[in-house]
C-alpha cells in the first residue's frame, strides 16, 4: 500500500497519543509526505512534523484555525508551496469539551463544536478539491464516532457534526467518482487518546466493557484504516462508513 508521491494532510494532529498524530506518521511510513495542522497545540504539529522528517519523507507543520476558511485557504496555499498539491485529505479535528444537555448547551458552544468537526472538513476538501480533480486522484477520509450514528445524551451539537461528516463522505463519493475521488468515513467508538484518558475511570471501564475486547482501540488501529483507504488497494471503496467500533455497536443481552 504506498503512498509514494502522494502528498497528506491530516487535521488535528498535535496530541502526542492523538488518533491524528498516529495517522500522519502511518502515512509517511508508507511514503506519503504529510502536513499537519495545529491551532492551540503548535508544538504538538511541530513535533509530528519532526519525526515524518526523520523518516526522510517531507513533512510541514501550519498553524491553522479550521474553523476560519480564510486561515485554511492560506494554510493549504503555504502546503502546495512546500509539499505540493494535496491528493489526500483527512479530517480529524475535533472537539468535545462539554458534556451538556441541549437546554443547556449555548449558540457558541454549539457552533464552536460544528465548525471545528463539520465546516473545518469542507473547508479542507474544498482546497485541495480542484487538484485532486485536475491530477484524476485524490482520498478524502472524515473521522466520525459513536456518537454520529447512535447519538448521545450531551453531544447535540458533537454527534450531528459527526453525523454531517459522514454524509459529506458520500457526497464526496459521488461527486468524485469522475475524477477517481473517493470519500469514506473512519467510524470511531472508543479510542485510547489524551482525550479519552481525560474521562473518569469509571466511564472508561462501563464503555469499555460494552465493547466485545473490553477494550478502546489503539490509535495505531485507526492509522492503520486510514493507511488503506488513502492506498490504491483501497480505491474501489467509496462512500463506506468502516466500522473500528469494537463492537460497541452490537446488541448483546
Amino acid at each position: 500500500m504506498s503512498l509514494v508521491n502522494r502528498v497528506a494532510f491530516v487535521s488535528g494532529a498535535s496530541r502526542p497519543l492523538g488518533n491524528g498524530r498516529a495517522i500522519a506518521l502511518a502515512l509517511a511510513t508508507r511514503g506519503a509526505d504529510v502536513a499537519v495542522s495545529g491551532r492551540r497545540h503548535m508544538e504538538g504539529a511541530l513535533a509530528v512534523a519532526d519525526e515524518i522528517r526523520a523518516m526522510g519523507r517531507k513533512a510541514v507543520a501550519v498553524q491553522m484555525d479550521v474553523r476560519d476558511y480564510e486561515d485554511v485557504r492560506k494554510g493549504f496555499a503555504r502546503i502546495k508551496e512546500e509539499l505540493g498539491p494535496v491528493s489526500i485529505v483527512v479530517n480529524n479535528a475535533a472537539l468535545m469539551n462539554h458534556n451538556i444537555a441541549i437546554a443547556k448547551t449555548t449558540i457558541e458552544e454549539w457552533d464552536d463544536e460544528v465548525k471545528t468537526c463539520l465546516n473545518s472538513a469542507f473547508y479542507c476538501i474544498k482546497e485541495a478539491w480542484n487538484d485532486m480533480c485536475a491530477n484524476k486522484w485524490g482520498r478524502v477520509i472524515n473521522i466520525t464516532s459513536v456518537a454520529g450514528v447512535m447519538g448521545g445524551f450531551g453531544q447535540s451539537s458533537y454527534g450531528a457534526a459527526k453525523a454531517g461528516l459522514i454524509s459529506l463522505g458520500k457526497t464526496v463519493a459521488l461527486e468524485g467518482a469522475r475524477y477517481n475521488i473517493t470519500g469514506n468515513s473512519v467510524l470511531i467508538g472508543i479510542s485510547e487518546t489524551d482525550a479519552y484518558h481525560k474521562l473518569p475511570e469509571p466511564v472508561r471501564e462501563k464503555v469499555e466493557q460494552k465493547t466485545v475486547f473490553k477494550r478502546p482501540a489503539q490509535p495505531q488501529d485507526i492509522a492503520n484504516a486510514v493507511v488503506y483507504l488513502a492506498s490504491d488497494e483501497g480505491g474501489y471503496m467509496t462512500g463506506a462508513v468502516m466500522n473500528l467500533m469494537g463492537g460497541l455497536d452490537l446488541f448483546v443481552f
